[in-house]
């Protein structure tokens, strides 16, 4: 069942309530039966008008999206018949005759909104966790059933953009402020009273884009509605689209279609009646939803994070945990943001470090954070104070006794590892796990230190850990399924999305965004203009360039993490990024944190590349094109990835996806670093690094594996 029927005072209650589905959704199933029981009440005489609702918490959370990634490579025709048939129904109506109210007692996303703002009137229950909004660009796509032609007729142009290119969502209120809703009601008793009320008062409603034929008395489409606040060939439109498409385009580097499309969508759309500005919609969002990034996006960031946070990977014959007490050892930033989330989460938390004073400084971080959230509004003192009271800052390692779980947040440095985890280990409780904080040493070394190493895990955080929503979980050679489920437990315990690799120097997220960093520097090397190097890095969708994050990273500890790979045998000293990462630590630019390193940064300036690049690495007179740097940057990080997997240190094409884009900005776009190769095409991929190779270096070198792979027409995302 999907749809509850039933008429009460000659108000027929249309009552969303799938069964099939935890939340309810727009699919095969569910808009079939909608529209069957829009038909009932349109065709009976006794019915005066209607509501819509959901006996769910929610209202309508949006379209199934596994219904858009099955559709995606097959007849673009079955996905505009998809489009065409709610736009149809949506319609229907707003041109029935009758009035039509939703009564949104929930959230009301993508296809939910669509669907309340093809009603009469909307009345939302002023419920704080309610969201209301147009989200589909955030996977690639844009509304399909109106939104694009519906929004910007009702609250103008300006208005409406930066709702629908963003994504934003916004709360009852908000949307009342904005013209989205018409009423909120403060209990579900007063919203269907409103609605009754309103449908008793509004017999015969009109959308202001529609009007009656005189011939016929049939409700149609205006063909000179005016756009409120401003139509397209005004000042106003013009300046909206100049300026927005120029934004636009700067957030997007053109990666992300969808963008583009809302754009000629809206601009297209208002320039027609609301009829064929449907039919213009319809065309864009066939186009944009089957896209690879459409794809890509649906599959990694929805549907994939979806699975990740709810724990895909946790040993599955292990009870559930909960972690209520937990020890940190190190009040530095890391273990400062590691003790913040973990007392938002409601965890005890005993913080140490090696005296009382700097355990304090490590609560202060946490109590600079919480006076910021509450200056926003998203927190009132008196929850704050609570969450600060749940972190106590120690120097006695006896405090952290009953700790479930303890994670040690100290300095890259084995033996301080090991005295660490020594003197923590005995305070936890029987069967506790102890874990390591590190982002490069290997954990199965790590836990020689340990008492129990089938308790010992690795659990790197990323910085800030109040902001990095990822948590890289490692397995040792001994560490046991049932750490693994502690790990996975706590971590979805402080909402963020673990990914499990297997042991190795670097893991996963170090070893692959190393290689960002440092071909980086090998461009700079060959004399490749460090604009050209930096820009291109951007516009191939990475957060910042590989000089910027090298900086942020800090180019001593790049020298300090190569220099030990040198030592251990494993890289050559003629290594770029050690001998660079050398150079600079000793001329004393050791980056951000220095104020010096690739980048000078002016005290109270906007930082800048630094002139003296140009003496240690003259620019080349023959420049490569945007192009040839975007491909030695995106093909440098898949093909290190492709060598984790084949190694086993990635355990699923998920985790390495979802690392590469949570962990170190990967683009979204081409679905993360494993997902990249079959978004270029893994023959087109193979053939590419050989040339990359005999050009620039045997790192780019394809494996037999992924050869073979090319050879049979494989690739790592799983076919239909």
């Amino acid at each position: 069942m999907a749809i509850d029927y039933s008429v009460k005072d000659g108000v027929a209650m249309i009552v969303w309530n799938m069964t099939s589905s935890p939340m309810n959704v727009l699919n095969d199933d569910s808009v079939p039966a909608f529209g069957e029981a829009l038909k009932k009440a349109f065709s009976d005489a006794d019915v005066k008008g209607i509501v819509i609702t959901s006996s769910k918490p929610e209202f309508v959370a949006g379209a199934d999206l596994k219904m858009i990634l099955r559709n995606q490579g097959g007849d673009p025709a079955e996905m505009l018949k998809i489009s065409a048939g709610l736009n149809e129904l949506f319609r229907r109506i707003e041109t029935n005759g009758k009035p039509v109210v939703a009564a949104i007692n929930g959230t009301a996303l993508g296809g939910g909104l669509e669907i309340c703002l093809a009603c009469h009137y909307r009345v939302a229950l002023n419920n704080p966790k309610t969201k209301l909004g147009l989200p589909e660009v955030k996977v690639g796509l844009l509304p399909g059933a109106g939104g694009t032609q519906r929004l910007p007729r009702m609250i103008g142009m300006q208005a409406a953009l930066p709702l629908i290119l963003e994504g934003k969502e916004l709360s009852p209120k908000d949307a009342l402020g904005m013209g989205i809703v018409d009423a909120v009601a403060e209990t579900r008793e007063e919203m269907l009273e409103k609605a009754f009320s309103w449908i008793a008062a509004n017999p015969k409603p009109l959308k202001p884009w529609d009007e009656i034929n005189k011939k016929t008395g049939k409700i149609q489409a205006k063909d000179n509605y005016k756009v409120p606040n401003g139509a397209v060939l005004s000042p106003v439109g013009m300046q909206t689209f100049t300026v927005g498409t120029a934004m636009m385009m700067d957030k997007s580097k053109g990666n992300y279609p969808s963008t583009q499309h809302i754009m000629s969508c809206v601009y297209e759309g208002l320039l027609v009646n609301i009829d064929r500005g449907i039919a213009i919609e319809a065309r864009h969002f066939v186009k944009v939803a089957t896209s690879k990034e459409a794809g890509n996006l649906i599959r990694t960031m929805f549907l994939g994070l979806n699975e990740a946070n709810k724990g895909a990977s946790r040993p599955k014959d292990i009870a559930k945990t909960e972690v209520k007490k937990l020890g940190v050892l190190g009040a530095g930033m890391m273990g400062a943001g590691i003790a913040y989330v973990s007392a938002l989460a409601g965890i005890e938390v005993i913080l140490k470090d090696v005296s009382q004073e700097a355990a304090e400084k490590g609560k202060d971080y946490a109590r600079s954070l919480l006076k910021k959230t509450v200056e926003r509004g998203k927190f009132d003192a008196l929850k704050a104070e609570g969450v600060l009271d749940l972190i106590k800052p120690t120097a006695n390692a006896d405090d952290l006794a009953g700790s479930e779980l303890i994670i040690e947040a100290v300095f890259e440095n084995r033996e301080l590892k090991a005295t660490v985890t020594q003197e923590a280990e005995p305070q936890l409780v029987n069967n506790g796990v102890f874990a390591s904080n590190t982002s490069t040493l290997p954990i199965t070394g790590l836990a020689k230190a340990s008492a129990n190493p089938a308790n010992f895990i690795g659990i790197h955080f990323f910085s800030p850990v109040d902001k990095m929503m990822l948590v890289e979980l490692i397995v040792g050679k001994e560490t046991s399924d049932y750490a693994l489920a502690v790990a996975i437990d706590y971590t979805r315990k402080i909402k963020k999305t673990p990914i499990v690799v297997n042991d190795s120097r670097g893991f996963y997220t170090s070893r692959c965004f190393g290689t960002y960093t440092s071909e980086g520097m090998e461009l700079l090397k060959d004399g490749v203009n460090p604009v050209l190097i930096e820009n291109a890095g951007k516009l191939a969708g990475m957060p910042v360039g590989p000089l910027a994050v090298s900086d942020e990273v800090a180019l001593d500890l790049v020298y300090k993490i190569a220099g030990q790979a040198v030592k251990d045998g494993v890289l050559a000293e003629t290594d770029t990024s050690y001998q660079i990462g050398k150079q600079f630590t000793e001329m004393g630019r050791l980056g951000k944190k220095a104020k010096a390193g690739f980048y000078e940064y002016p005290e109270g300036g906007q930082k800048h590349l630094w002139e003296g690049l140009a003496e240690l690495f003259p620019v080349s007179t023959q420049q490569p094109t945007l192009e040839e740097v975007k491909t030695r940057l995106l093909y440098r990080q898949a093909i290190e990835t492709v060598r984790c997997f084949e190694e086993g240190v990635i355990r699923t094409r998920l985790d390495a996806d979802l690392g590469s884009i949570l962990g170190w900005g990967f683009p979204p776009y081409a679905g993360g670093t494993l997902s990249f190769v079959d978004y270029v095409g893994i023959s087109t991929f193979v053939s590419e690094c050989d040339r990359l190779a005999e050009t620039y270096g045997e790192r780019f070198r394809p494996t037999p594996k992924l050869r073979a792979m090319a050879a049979a027409g494989e690739g790592f995302v799983e076919k239909k």
